[in-house]
Parts: C-alpha cells; sequence; structure tokens
C-alpha cells in the first residue's frame, strides 16, 4: 500500500513541552530561551533533533560539528527548529575491550533520548563503525521519524606509488613484517600515509558497509554512502537531509514505514554486491528485531547467495571508497540489482519515493570500479553461512574475500583456547601447525570475550608466511573487521562461552568446510561430541557488576544479533508525565 502523508498542520509530540500558557510550557520553553531563542520558534513547527556522535575520541565522526551545521541550515531553510544533542559515541579506534560491546548500550541510550525530550524528528548523524547500527536502532525503537547522513569515508592513502587501504593495508603489512618482507621501519613510515583526511575507513570496511546499507534500506537519501568525508558534496547532503527531516515530520514519515522485510531484503542483496562486511550481518539481525521483522541468518544465505559481487573494492578488490563515489557510488549498484530482479522496486525511502525512482537513472562512470557482471569478482557474492554439528545455529564467512582453494578444505584443528592463548603462542617457531591446518579460537563471543571482538581474522604464524602462504582456514565465534580478508569463518553459533560445539574442540581433531554445499563439520563420532560437551565446564568467568554484567547476562546470540534480550520490537514514543 503506498505511503499516505499525514494531515498537516497537527499538534506535534514537542508541544507536549512547549505548547500553551501553563507553568509546565513557561519553565520548558524559559529555560532553553536562555540560548538566545525567540518566543515564535516554538509555535508548533517540527522540532528536530541533531542526534550527533562527534567526539575527539572517535576519530571517523571528528568533522560532524561541521557537518551538524549544514544540516541545522537545512532545517532552518525548511521551516523546522533545530537543536543538536551529543550522543553516545562508541568508538573503533579506542574502546575496550571492543567497541561492539557498547553497541546496545549506545542503542539504549539514543533511544532514550529521544523518547525522553521534546523532538519530532531526528537526524542520525553517524560515521564510525557502531554509531550508524546503534543509532538506527534506537531510532526504530521509538519510530519517530529519523533520517542517517553519514560523515563519509576518507581520501585514498597512498605510499610508495601504492594505494593503502584502512585496515586492509594494516593487516598485510603486520602479516608482511613477520615474513621478512618489510621492515619495522617501512610499516611506521606507512602509519601516516593510512589516514589522509578525516572520515571513515576508506575501504568497504564496515563503516563504509553500514553506510550503504543506510542507504539500500531507504533510510538515507541517495548517494549518501560514498561522498568522501571532505568532498564540499558531503556538505551539500547534510544541508538537503536537514531540509528533508522537517517534511518527514509534517508527513509523519517514520521509521516502521521504511524497515520493511522488503527494505532488510534489498539491503542484503546489496551486501553482496558491494562485497560489504560480516558485520552488516549482526547489525541488521538486531535491527530488524527492533522494528519486529522475522530476519534470520538462513535469509542472509538465501538472498545473498546468488549476488555477483561487482563493486572492485578492498579489502575484496582493488580500489577505494573515493573511487566508488567518482564511479557513481551506491545508486549504480542498486539500479543494476533492480535490473536483475534482485531489488523490490517499490520499496519506501525516506525522499518519499520508491528505491527505483531514486536510482533509475545512474550511471556508471567506471567499470574498473563498479564491474560489468561477467566481470565480477565472485559471481556468488553475499554472505556464505555454514551449518553443521561444529555451528548448529549458524556460522559466516564472505567469499568474496576468501581464497577459493580453500572454499573446500578438511585439515587438522590447532585450538587456542582464547585470544590471550593465540597470542601467546602463535610466533612460537615449536608450534605443530601448517598451511594445511584450520586454525580454531574459542570464547570470543558475544559472552565469552565479553563482547565479540574483531579477532577472528587471526594472523598467521611466521613459519607459514615466510613460505609464501598468506591465508589459512581460520574458525571462531569472534567477529572481524570489515577491512580484513581470508578464509576466516565467524560468528560460530552457538559460542563456547555457552557450551556451543566450539568449546570441546581439541588440537588433532579433523575439520571439514565445504562452502558450496554450506556444511561446517567436526569429524568426530556423535557420542565422543555428546561426551565431550556433557564434561564441559565454561572457561569464562562472570563479571561481577556495573556494565559489563548486564551485557554478559542479557546479550544474545550472534545467530539474532547480539541484542538484549529485553529490546526487542518497537516500544513507541509516548510522552511521559511531566515532573514539574
Amino acid at each position: 500500500m503506498p505511503f499516505k502523508p499525514a494531515d498537516w498542520p497537527r499538534k506535534l509530540r514537542s508541544q507536549e513541552w512547549y505548547g500553551g500558557t501553563g507553568r509546565d510550557a513557561i519553565y520548558h520553553r524559559g529555560w532553553l530561551k536562555n540560548q538566545g531563542h525567540p518566543h515564535d520558534l516554538f509555535d508548533g513547527r517540527p522540532v528536530i533533533g541533531i542526534l550527533n556522535t562527534w567526539s575527539d575520541l572517535t576519530p571517523c565522526n571528528g568533522h560532524l560539528r561541521d557537518l551538524a551545521e549544514k544540516v541545522k541550515a537545512g532545517v532552518w531553510e525548511a521551516g523546522g527548529f533545530p537543536l543538536e544533542v551529543p550522543v553516545f559515541s562508541a568508538s573503533e579506534n579506542t574502546y575496550r575491550p571492543t567497541a561492539m560491546m557498547y553497541r546496545n548500550l549506545a542503542a539504549l541510550a539514543v533511544e532514550e533520548t529521544m523518547r525522553a525530550q521534546p523532538i519530532d524528528g531526528a537526524v542520525l548523524l553517524v560515521g564510525c563503525d557502531k554509531t550508524t547500527p546503534s543509532l538506527m536502532m534506537g531510532a526504530a525503537s521509538t519510530d519517530i521519524p529519523s533520517i542517517v547522513v553519514t560523515g563519509g569515508p576518507m581520501l585514498n592513502g597512498w605510499f610508495r606509488g601504492e594505494r593503502v587501504g584502512s585496515g586492509t593495508a594494516l593487516w598485510q603489512m603486520s602479516e608482511d613484517i613477520k615474513a621478512g618482507k618489510i621492515t619495522q621501519e617501512d610499516f611506521l613510515d606507512a602509519e601516516q600515509a593510512m589516514s589522509r583526511s578525516t572520515g571513515t575507513c576508506n575501504t568497504m570496511g564496515t563503516a563504509s558497509t553500514m553506510a550503504s546499507m543506510a542507504e539500500a534500506l531507504g533510510m538515507a537519501l541517495s548517494g549518501n554512502a560514498a561522498i568522501p568525508a571532505v568532498d564540499s558534496r558531503r556538505r551539500v547532503m547534510a544541508q538537503l537531509t536537514g531540509r528533508r527531516i522537517v517534511q518527514m515530520v509534517k508527513d509523519d514519515l517514520k521509521p516502521s514505514d521504511i524497515l520493511t522485510r522488503e527494505a532488510f531484503e534489498n539491503a542484503i542483496r546489496t551486501n553482496g554486491a558491494i562485497g560489504g562486511s560480516t558485520n552488516a550481518v549482526i547489525h541488521l539481525l538486531a535491527l530488524a528485531g527492533r522494528v519486529g521483522v522475522d530476519l534470520t541468518l538462513a535469509d542472509w544465505d538465501r538472498l545473498g547467495r546468488d549476488v555477483p559481487t561487482i563493486v572492485n573494492l578492498m579489502p575484496s578488490g582493488k580500489y577505494l571508497m573515493e573511487e566508488f563515489f567518482y564511479a557513481g557510488g551506491l545508486p549504480v549498484v542498486l539500479k543494476h540489482l533492480g535490473e536483475a530482479g534482485m531489488l523490490h522496486r517499490e520499496a519506501l525511502t525516506v525522499s518519499g519515493g520508491t528505491a527505483w525512482d531514486q536510482v533509475k537513472d545512474a550511471r556508471n562512470w567506471n567499470e574498473e570500479v563498479i564491474l560489468p557482471v561477467e566481470k565480477a569478482l565472485t559471481q556468488a557474492g553475499g554472505i556464505a553461512v555454514l551449518t553443521g554439528n561444529l555451528a548448529p545455529k549458524g556460522a559466516v564467512l564472505k567469499p568474496s574475500a576468501a581464497s577459493p582453494h580453500l572454499m573446500q578444505h578438511r585439515g587438522r584443528a590447532v585450538v587456542f583456547e582464547d585470544i590471550d592463548d593465540y597470542k601467546a603462542r602463535i610466533n612460537d617457531e615449536a608450534l605443530e601447525i601448517d598451511e594445511t591446518c584450520v586454525m580454531v579460537m574459542k570464547y570470543c563471543g558475544p559472552k565469552g570475550y565479553p563482547g565479540m571482538a574483531e579477532v577472528g581474522n587471526m594472523g598467521l604464524p611466521p613459519k607459514v608466511l615466510r613460505k609464501g602462504i598468506t591465508d589459512m582456514v581460520r574458525i571462531s565465534d569472534a567477529r572481524m573487521s570489515g577491512t580484513a580478508y581470508g578464509t576466516v569463518i565467524l560468528h560460530t553459533a552457538p559460542e563456547a562461552a555457552v557450551g556451543g560445539p566450539l568449546a570441546i574442540v581439541r588440537t588433532g581433531d579433523m575439520i571439514e568446510i565445504d562452502v558450496e554445499n554450506r556444511r561446517l563439520h567436526l569429524d568426530l563420532p556423535e557420542a565422543e561430541i555428546a561426551r565431550r560437551l556433557a564434561a564441559w565446564q565454561s572457561a569464562v568467568d562472570p563479571v561481577n557488576g556495573g556494565y559489563a554484567q548486564l551485557f554478559q547476562t542479557h546479550v544474545e546470540g550472534a545467530d539474532t544479533g547480539a541484542d538484549f534480550d529485553f529490546l526487542k520490537g518497537c516500544r513507541g514514543n509516548e510522552v511521559g508525565r511531566d515532573s514539574h
């Protein structure tokens, strides 16, 4: 059914604070007037909260205060009243034990910030990996009209005539040092080249993937995802977004109108086409849970299986986000999906129009960057979801970043009991391991780490790297950076900390991987698996006190999005009782 805009004018929720002549209204208006706001700004026009994840300690978002001013300009132009609100900013670069541990906290904080304050609509000003899903999750739970504008990727990195991709080059050069290919001085010289400007990772890492997911879902204006952070068109996008949210409030165009099953299916297929991060799986599962859409790992596998990866960007390909923008950006990809029958064309977007309306005239300006289907990086992109006796609830792998010769493999397990065990032993020349082995790491899932850190792309042992080997099969219940690559099997569920079969794997066990048939198998008799599981005792000590205890107690498994068990479903934007 086509979206029907609400009647305008009408009373908005902000008038529960600012409307009328009573004591409470005077209290709320009076305090805000100390910022120099004229009385007529409280006349019932849309009050727009600019939810800003700027922080000096979130360098990906270090320029968002400047963008916020452009958003404000757009809101003013459209007749709204903009108010900037700082919100929780979980920095991928600095947060320990991992930013993922704080995604749900950030979402909860954003949700309650929106619900508790006189906001009629919200601009979600995001960028760094967890900021985008956390703000979308919070906005989805309140169902207040909301629109995403991202900070954009940094400029291309260049070092000694070669492109340097954020994160991707870090993993590669780290391995090259262990292999003796470069020196520590070379590595240090490359450091400044990795981050030439403000902005998020310039690879198709998690930040760029989630910006693309927001656009594919219909939660951002068309073309938002790829504009570089320092390009003047990024500031224009911010201003246009400010204009648009005012009309969205007048129309009462809400996240629940946009975040439909069709929108999630569009995003899943888009992720396959761009070679997006495996982290998109866990974030979209959580977001779908907030709006009551029954999205599963099986959907990810089914919808992405036949999508060719046509975006030739690191870590799967050659180029970087700057070139992706110049080639036409995400609209070109969405148009391709639409022409291939892989896009729900009528899905509603924040523009008020359909997904197809926004992209039907897009043009590809560089077929080296956005490839023709016959030259795709892989014809079966998407996310492969493996199941079997080692992962009864599923595990994920990114085919576009994996080695074809390892997609069907049988090898001897070399087991690391946790991340500390891995770090203590991986560089030991006496470690009995070669390139045919399967590296296994336990207790790095949501409850086990806790927080499910990006440690799944375990670096290879130096003695293997010196042979010229650059990839091995790696299995864990952890995540990995969207900038990373390799035949890395992640999010194994149930995780080791809750007694999943991963917990009972021992060095010397044989493991079989068959990606084509989506199989992950521990080659042991069922009776032996049952015996080990019965004898298993968790190696994870429960956390006592604070947010960490709340997290470990209430976080769900990776297979359902690792959200808190008490935060499913949209809870609405009802206005609470006044306390004055």
